[in-house]
Parts: C-alpha cells; structure tokens; sequence
C-alpha cells in the first residue's frame, strides 16, 4: 500500500514550543504508513535537528511580514507541493500557517490541516493591526479541513473571533520529553559555567519577543536587588528585543545580577539549578 505523504510547514526553527513539537512529529510519525517531509524558513537554531528529516529550506519564509518575500515564499512553496503531490499539509505558526494553507489549496492539495499553537493576534496589538490577522485566520479557516488547537482555550478563542466552525476543531495538547528532565547533573560544575556558587537564583528561558515580555523579567530583578542584593537572574534566550534587553540591564546597573546566556542547548540542565523560575509571557498558546 502507498504510504501517506505528508509535508509540515512551519515559518521558522527558533526554539520554541510549537517548533519542536513540529520535529518530534516529523520524526516520530510510523515511517511504515507515512512519507513526512518538513518545509521551513531557513536560519533557525533548531535547523541543525532535521538531519533524519526530508526538509525544505525557503529562505523568504520568514516572521516579519514583507509582501514582496512573502510573495515569493508562497509561489516557492506552491512550486514544491506541485512537485511533492502531498496528501496532506499540515501547517504550523501564523505565517506559515496563512502561506502555506494558500499555496496547499491552490496546489490541490487533498487535506489541510493548521494547528494553532497560540494566535498571531492579541490584545496588545493596533485594533487594525488585530483585525487584519483575525480576518486573515477567518478566510484561511474556510480553506481548511480540520483546525488543531493545544487546549480547550485556544479552541474558545478560535471560535469567540469567528475563524471556522466547531466541527472544524479538535484538541491536541503539546507534549516534552520527560526524560530529558529526569536527569541528575552536578549542580557545582552547572553554576561554575556561569560564575556562580551559593547565590540565589531566578531564571527564565523565552524568545526575546514582545509576547514573553522579558523586559519585565529586568524590571523584576531590579526590583529584587533593591532587597536582595546578591541574587542572580539568568535569562536564556536570544530575539528581536536583545539590545533592548542589554540597554535595560544597563541602565538599572544589573550588570553584576543580570547573565543573558544567549540561546542553549542544555536548558534541560540549567533549569535545574534555578531556585525560582519565571515565565512573564503577556499571553500562551499553551506554556509547555
């Protein structure tokens, strides 16, 4: 019997919930029933993670929205799901998940699915700016066969603004790896990578955007040292708002409290060894 080909989208491989649950389906899907492919933009930190996976790399799918690349990104990706003759699509993030629905249903693409691992639009966002990305999901949802949300909240929120039908949604919660977080380390050696020893520590690991609103976690740890002067903030992660970010904790003198440890691999290891962990995000599709 043929094998189901399926080809995922997703805009880009940054750390992130959404993206690695995205590989952990690609790579996990029974090789028996189904041929997977992934379709991404290229640059991501989890780029490196697809070598047992069929992969297409376009460059000009990319988070900021430029109607020229944009353009471009969907004509590419039309072109390889001509070539590709995909049974399904599934598309993940907003950018992708708008591009690629599009260029699936004119591809003829037989089955479109999107899952939502958060929403693109949000209270914090211009009204017009809002209304634009509400109307963009409400006309792509009329495109789309079936709708994934990670909890029973996005499915609310997905029908409360009026993008699909009840009968369209289903719910899929993200999942980790226990195991990656079942493991002992030697907490000395961890805390010598980043100069420290017996002081208090509060940590947090986000993408530098405004959604996880890491300039609060700043504003925090000021707050913090006022009172408690030797304790330490480590923040992992790396995104749009990193000058910002280095020009606060510079202005507020944090410099000596403040460790940003860019983007890790081994965030499994070093949340061990937080004592407080904080996450100050604005708004979840669904915090792992």
């Amino acid at each position: 019997m043929a094998k189901i080909k399926v080809v995922h989208i997703i805009t880009l491989l940054e750390l992130g919930g959404a993206q690695e649950n995205t590989l952990y389906t690609c790579e996990h899907l029974d090789k028996n029933k189904f041929d997977v492919m992934l379709l991404c933009g290229k640059g991501g930190i989890l780029d490196a993670q697809t070598k047992n996976i069929r992969i297409y790399f376009v460059k000009e799918l990319m988070r900021e929205i430029c109607p020229f690349y944009d353009l471009i990104a969907f004509i590419k990706i039309y072109k390889i799901l001509k070539k590709e003759k995909p049974d399904i699509v599934h598309t993940h993030s907003s950018k992708a998940g708008i591009i690629g629905r599009w260029a699936a249903y004119y591809a003829k693409v037989p089955l479109i699915i999107h899952t939502f691992h958060g929403f693109g639009f949000n209270d914090e966002q211009n009204y017009f700016v809002r209304k634009i990305y509400i109307l963009a999901e409400r006309l792509t949802a009329k495109i789309t066969d079936k709708l994934v949300a990670v909890s029973y909240e996005n499915i609310s929120k997905g029908l409360k603004n009026k993008i699909g039908n009840e009968l369209q949604y289903t719910m899929i919660r993200s999942g980790i790896k226990l195991q990656d977080y079942q493991i002992d380390i030697d907490f000395e050696k961890k805390k010598k990578e980043f100069g420290l020893k017996n002081e208090h520590i509060v940590g947090m690991i986000a993408c530098f955007k405004k959604q996880k609103a890491p300039l609060d976690f700043i504003k925090t740890a000021k707050s913090v040292c006022a009172e408690k002067p030797d304790a330490k903030f480590i923040l992992v992660g790396d995104g749009v708002l990193r000058k910002r970010i280095e020009a606060e904790i510079k202005k507020l003198n944090l410099e000596k409290n403040v460790i940003l440890t860019g983007w890790r691999k081994d965030t499994n290891e070093i949340i061990k060894i937080f004592d407080v962990f904080v996450l100050t995000s604005l708004w979840e599709g669904l915090p792992r």
